[in-house]
């Protein structure tokens, strides 16, 4: 197991969260390991509780936290299926070799972008970074058209993100891949050198840009309509960042199976079902897009396929991870 990535577990229970062998509703159980956080994703579970009678339980946390805990538990893990915010902490468990060959059906549901090349995992919808700003205080021409742009001294004190958030940590891998170590810490010290704020998750960066405490945060585009669902008036926008930008990294949510069988296998086929993917555009609140072909996304979302971020293959973010975790702790951001 990888030092770094145990480094940066925070405590977490131990004890297993395993089903038992009682059948709900004739269905059996499945335990999930969710970096999904939970007001987003619990609807969906539940509406797979209802439809297949399996009883799931969820351990819900941090994707690259629950990525550490299971390659430290193994082949004992009590998790049957990985649900994680980010492709980087699905393939750091792939890397440990803890994650089942996807049924070919199932990979075939979406565009291999957005998926696994050796089927270990599959994107089950997508996001696009983004920078929410404070409409009140800013127009979307002030702002700069690259991520880079951040580092001027313009900004100090009024940048905030979420460091220790697996979509955060993708990002920044991102920017190493396309950039490079050198220039990828030089952008990390110029924004740590702007005295950002630093919150625990995407939403309640989003509510502080509302709120005025800072006027821009790095996030995933959808919770800024998870935000105004709870506040319609928040005066908060999302500004897309120009194509081929660090900071316009289109990637995804995704699962994988640590122990195969067939409550985990319905579950990721429901996750891929049209069903499970109109979720998303008809029903969920922050407005992730649909990765099934025929499934329209949202109204006013700008079309998947037109938003372009730097050229890599997603799978390149897992075995990047322990070196990003590394450099943001070197930088000062998760300590």
């Amino acid at each position: 197991m990888s030092r770094a990535l145990l480094a940066f577990a925070l405590v977490l229970a131990l004890s297993a969260c395993g089903g038992s062998d009682d059948d709900a509703a004739g269905g059996g159980t499945l335990t999930v390991y969710s970096g999904r956080e939970e007001e987003i994703v619990e609807p969906l579970l539940q509406r797979f509780e209802e439809e297949t009678g399996i009883d799931v339980e969820v351990r819900y946390g941090d994707s690259a936290e629950l990525a550490a805990t299971i390659a430290e538990e193994g082949g004992n893990s009590p998790a049957d299926v990985f649900f994680a915010q980010d492709p980087g902490s699905l393939g750091a468990v792939e890397q440990e070799g803890l994650l089942a060959e996807l049924p070919r059906a199932v990979l075939d549901r979406v565009e291999p972008r957005f998926r696994d090349p050796d089927g270990r995992w599959i994107g089950t919808s997508g996001r696009v970074r983004v920078v929410a700003y404070n409409t009140d205080t800013l127009s979307e021409d002030e702002l700069p058209d690259s991520i880079l742009g951040f580092t001027d001294p313009r900004w100090r004190g009024k940048i905030g993100f979420p460091p220790t958030n697996a979509s955060f940590q993708a990002f920044v891998t991102a920017m190493r891949l396309t950039l490079g170590d050198d220039e990828t810490r030089a952008w990390l010290e110029g924004i740590e050198a702007n005295e950002p704020k630093l919150y625990d998750k995407n939403l309640p960066t989003v509510e502080a840009v509302g709120s005025g405490e800072v006027e821009v945060g790095f996030v995933n585009h959808y919770y800024l309509f998870l935000a105004k669902a709870e506040n319609p008036d928040l005066p908060v926008a999302n500004h897309y960042l120009g194509g081929g930008d660090p900071g316009a990294l289109v990637s995804v949510a995704g699962v994988g199976i640590l122990e195969d069988g067939e409550p985990a296998r319905r579950f990721v086929e429901f996750l891929l079902s049209d069903e499970g993917q109109r979720f998303y555009a008809e029903e969920a609140e922050e407005a992730e897009y649909p990765l099934v072909a025929g499934i329209a996304p949202k109204e006013r979302l700008p079309p998947l396929d037109s938003l372009h971020g730097p050229e890599l293959e997603l799978d390149a973010l897992g075995p990047e991870l322990e070196r990003t975790l590394e450099l943001l702790n070197e930088v000062g951001f998760t300590r």
